[in-house]
């Protein structure tokens, strides 16, 4: 019996292939198994020529398609500078609080209990959460400024697609006292009034921001860059002493309810440095919760109100007859019979005077005798008096809203406007500009700027008049607060005090209506002053409407409570207040 292996020699050497045998003979074409060979060889080519593609030429296009899925910018909140008063008192601080925000896709995936529990820690119901994740986008805040505390609990419920971002909340201690100083912030942290908004730029600070890897669950797994670093704001010393101001307030809120008044304003100032010690308005706001804010509220009057000062422009003009050598303090001038009329128009005075002299015409608040001086006058030279004061321009305080006021042109004045335009009326001015004119008066005769930021410096100021007619200025106006004078309730017991009462109806719809504005201008101590306070009351309509019955008191006891917080000494001997025998200035 042959053996298997001899066979197949056998077969070999006659020629005979082994693949002949009909087991294992190949039934395909050869042409089809060429074909698949090259069909995969064409496969591998294309899937290196792919690779190379992918990798070399539109890696930045591949690059930027994961960083939009995977990669993030963060931003990294600067603090917000500190704002505090001139001793340091801080009036506003950033204090940090937590942003929630969430992916809607992956929150809608939680179980409706955690939804429930969100809701309830985020105060607000499920519906509105609902309604804040049926949205398209990829990203929505929920609520910002959420305490820290209220935030940990947020975190603890483990919900993915909720996540938390570092922010920062103002906070303002001094509240409503305060207000319309510092102003208060957006949700963003941008300033939107008062100093906040005046000095966005230097509080705010400049964000920083970081490159950052997240997974799908918004969790950062890798930090790749820091981009830019965060530079935090910088605090700002205001001119402002929080105990100066609190006590502006608190008189004028005390005015304001006693005399039912609509509004009321007050304004103190350093007569040396120009600084403004304290601001105050009302009616008031909480800057702190600011879900009930109304117009009224929030208009900052001392700046943005204009109204027509009354007898308080007097002494301007009388200031400026003085210093033309058209008058002295003992020229007297015939008031009677307390009528004058101009054209068409009869000017009055609230009492029969006789003849007056010129300090006489101010202690007693005389129309009559103003205009008899005014029309002494040039128009031009008013013009260019009221003006230089800042009365008609746009003061530059560095604060938002202050206003320019109304004065016209003197080329169309007609007779009877420069009448009336010499004892208040027929121009407006804001409280602020009104109380920054009066440093001719106690500055002996030269005007400064004011500044709202502490200053150790004692500016320059420019010449308006002289110093004897500011000085004589003085005298007469500290007989406006003796007997016989208008403002006998503005005197302070131990200093003598200086100042001008102002009544004048309101302007509605082009008529002047029976509404009043009451205000004072003053200043103290009258041998060396220190402070000038001015006061405004907007519609008293309880306990009278004059400038020397509303107003005067409040700036007597506003003045007599700083100069003791300043610890000016007394410049009288005076211990006690001569009842009132005030005579009512003429509107």
């Amino acid at each position: 019996m042959s053996r298997p292996g001899n066979m197949s020699r056998t077969a070999a050497s006659r020629g005979v292939s082994f693949s002949s045998n009909p087991v294992l003979e190949v039934k395909l074409p050869t042409w089809r198994s060429r074909l698949v060979l090259f069909l995969l060889f064409g496969a591998f080519v294309a899937l290196i020529a792919r690779a190379l593609w992918l990798q070399g030429m539109t890696t930045e296009f591949l690059q930027k398609q994961g960083a939009s899925r995977y990669a993030r910018t963060l931003e990294l909140p600067a603090t917000r500078g500190k704002i505090t008063d001139r001793n340091g008192q801080v009036l506003a601080s950033s204090v940090p609080v937590k942003a929630i925000w969430a992916i809607p896709d992956d929150v809608l995936e939680a179980p409706k209990e955690k939804i429930q529990q969100l809701a309830k820690l985020l105060d607000m119901s499920e519906a509105e959460l609902r309604k804040k994740l049926d949205s398209d986008r990829q990203f929505v805040y929920l609520k910002r400024q959420v305490e820290p505390a209220v935030s940990d609990q947020i975190q603890a419920l483990g919900i993915s697609g909720v996540e938390t971002r570092k922010e920062y909340k103002r906070f303002y201690p001094e509240g409503e006292v305060m207000a319309h100083v510092v102003g208060f912030t957006s949700v963003e942290d941008i300033g939107q009034e008062g100093i906040e908004l005046a000095s966005e730029k230097n509080l705010a600070g400049k964000t920083g921001s970081r490159r950052v890897i997240k997974d799908r669950l918004g969790r950062i797994v890798e930090d790749i860059q820091a981009i830019r670093e965060p530079h935090d704001g910088k605090d700002l010393a205001l001119s402002v002493d929080s105990k100066i101001q609190y006590i502006a307030f608190t008189h004028l809120k005390d005015a304001v309810e006693k005399h039912k008044a609509k509004a009321g304003a007050a304004v103190v100032l350093d007569v040396r440095t120009g600084e403004v010690l304290a601001l105050v308005n009302l009616p008031a706001y909480n800057p702190n919760d600011r879900s009930v804010l109304t117009g009224a509220q929030l208009r900052n009057r001392v700046m943005t109100d204009t109204f027509e000062p009354g007898s308080t422009m007097k002494p301007f003009t009388v200031a400026l007859a003085l210093e033309t050598g058209r008058v002295t303090p003992d020229t007297v001038i015939q008031t009677a019979p307390g009528t004058m009329t101009i054209g068409p128009d009869t000017i009055h005075d609230a009492h029969k005077q006789g003849a007056l002299t010129v300090a006489q015409v101010i202690q007693k608040s005389s129309n009559i005798g103003t205009v008899k001086m005014a029309l002494q006058m040039p128009p031009k030279e008013m013009w260019e008096m009221f003006t230089t004061v800042g009365f008609g321009q746009q003061p530059k305080f560095g604060f938002p809203g202050a206003v320019a006021g109304r004065l016209r042109n003197y080329k169309n004045w007609r007779p009877i406007e420069q009448a009336t335009m010499s004892y208040g009326h027929g121009v407006s001015v804001s409280l602020i500009q009104m109380a920054r004119a009066y440093m001719i008066f106690a500055r002996d005769g030269d005007l400064i700027p004011l500044t709202f930021e502490k200053s150790s410096e004692r500016p320059a100021g420019h010449r308006v008049i002289s110093e004897k007619t500011a000085q004589q200025m003085r005298l007469m106006m500290e007989a406006v607060t003796e007997p016989g004078g208008t403002a006998t309730q503005a005197r302070i017991a131990g200093y003598r005090v200086a100042g001008k009462t102002g009544t004048a109806h309101k302007l509605e719809g082009g008529h002047y209506v029976k509404k009043y504005v009451g205000d004072f201008v003053g200043f103290a101590p009258v041998s060396n002053p220190r402070v000038i306070v001015a006061v405004m009351i907007d519609e008293p309509t309880v306990g009278g409407y004059y400038g020397g019955t509303v107003a005067a008191p409040v700036f007597a006891a506003i003045t007599a409570n700083v100069l003791r917080s300043l610890n000016v000494p007394p410049d009288s001997s005076v211990t006690s207040i001569i009842p009132d025998t005030s005579v009512q200035e003429s509107m």
